[in-house]
């Protein structure tokens, strides 16, 4: 099997975030994109989170009806903060023979070589990156500079740049402005129902 994997923190789920998985499943002709939701994404310590339960809600919510996109809780049952290594060597011992690509945007890609054992991730799975335009030549070479071999694993997708954040997303909500189309109506209800990113 071809599997995707697409991790992170979902406070909310957004639009962005299944137009990578739609177009990694397309491009690569991947059988299923897994969402992985962070237990303790430990690149955002400090950060207040939306609990477990409400991130999993919306994304369950955010994917009724596509059958190709399953959500694991493997990083949200794990005690400890959540490092992608460990998830893709978990992954990797439970289906050794599935072909594993990690989604990620290309900022996350910059910032690569800094995550704990970016050289195992390399060495687990294929990168499929969605590009963002403000991204210059020059940082990939940097980043590359510092985690030899990372252009080598990287496979460029196609799709358009989508023009959203969870931050953004947030931020309308605090100031009681509407999502609008960031991200799906059931996941804006759920929001709206549960009183999230009100303070």
């Amino acid at each position: 099997m071809r599997l995707g994997i697409l991790g992170g923190t979902f406070d909310p789920v957004h639009r962005g975030h299944l137009a990578l998985a739609h177009a990694a499943c397309d491009e690569l002709s991947l059988d299923e994109v897994l969402f992985l939701p962070a237990g303790q994404p430990w690149r955002k310590a400090g950060r207040i989170i939306a609990s477990n339960e409400h991130r999993l809600a919306m994304l369950r919510r955010a994917l009724e009806g596509e059958a190709a996109f399953p959500v694991s809780t493997l990083e949200l049952e794990r005690p400890g903060p959540s490092y992608t290594a460990d998830t893709l060597e978990a992954l990797r011992d439970d289906r050794p023979e599935d072909e594993l690509f990690f989604l990620l945007g290309e900022d996350a890609l910059m910032d690569l070589p800094n995550w704990a054992r970016p050289q195992r991730i390399l060495e687990l799975a294929m990168l499929a990156v969605a590009r963002r335009a403000d991204t210059s030549p020059k940082a990939l070479k940097e980043a590359d500079r510092h985690l030899p071999g990372l252009g080598e694993r990287v496979i460029w997708l196609k799709m358009s740049a989508v023009a959203v954040s969870a931050t953004e997303i947030r931020e309308r909500v605090r100031g009681g402005q509407p999502i609008g189309d960031l991200a799906l109506a059931t996941v804006e209800e759920y929001i709206r129902e549960q009183g999230l990113y009100r303070e």
